[in-house]
């Protein structure tokens, strides 16, 4: 293992991963490219992330279920998780350290305007992370750890906003069509 100011880093090729990694957060996040082409994480002609939200009313947002979280409170834990990684690949060393986790949940309605301006914050950061995420660079396990937790933490985030409201839910599996071979 390479050492580099007395932190360990794994001695791993980037470029491999600089080509999957923002492709599954992708298509999470902005959907299936094509619908008639293979997909990874999500069925073929998924919306993804985004667009299951802008189909979500404020007021839907605002509701929880079983006094759980909310689907604003999910969208900014999303927000701000990324947010944090985003300061990470500019420079800031650790922004996690400080990081007040508590403040997304607390999060229960909020107004057209607010969930409007939630979205397009949510969109930036999303779009700024895809970017990071292609760029090669050293990786310590740690790091590493936080930019592959953050495809499969999205994803989970995506499945919990779809269990809370079905309007945001992609198609199933049964609607897709065949893969076509030639």
């Amino acid at each position: 293992m390479a050492q580099r100011d007395n932190v360990n880093f794994i001695e791993m090729t980037t470029p491999p991963l600089s080509s999957i990694l923002p492709t599954l957060f992708a298509e999470i996040v902005f959907g299936s490219p094509n619908p008639e082409t293979p997909t990874f994480m999500l069925n073929r002609g998924d919306l993804g992330l985004l667009a299951s939200l802008d189909r979500i009313t404020s007021d839907a947002a605002s509701i929880g279920t079983d006094d759980g979280a909310s689907i604003a409170a999910h969208t900014e834990h999303l927000r701000y998780g990324l947010s944090i990684l985003n300061r990470w690949v500019s420079g800031e060393e650790a922004p996690w350290a400080t990081a007040d986790w508590t403040q997304a949940w607390k999060t229960r309605t909020v107004t057209e305007t607010e969930w409007q301006t939630l979205r397009n914050e949510l969109r930036r950061e999303a779009e700024s992370w895809n970017r990071a995420l292609a760029e090669e660079r050293e990786m310590g396990k740690a790091a590493a750890r936080w930019v592959t937790g953050s495809i499969a933490h999205t994803a989970y985030h995506l499945g919990a906003i779809r269990q809370i409201d079905r309007s945001a839910r992609g198609p199933t599996a049964e609607d897709e069509k065949p893969y076509q071979t030639t």
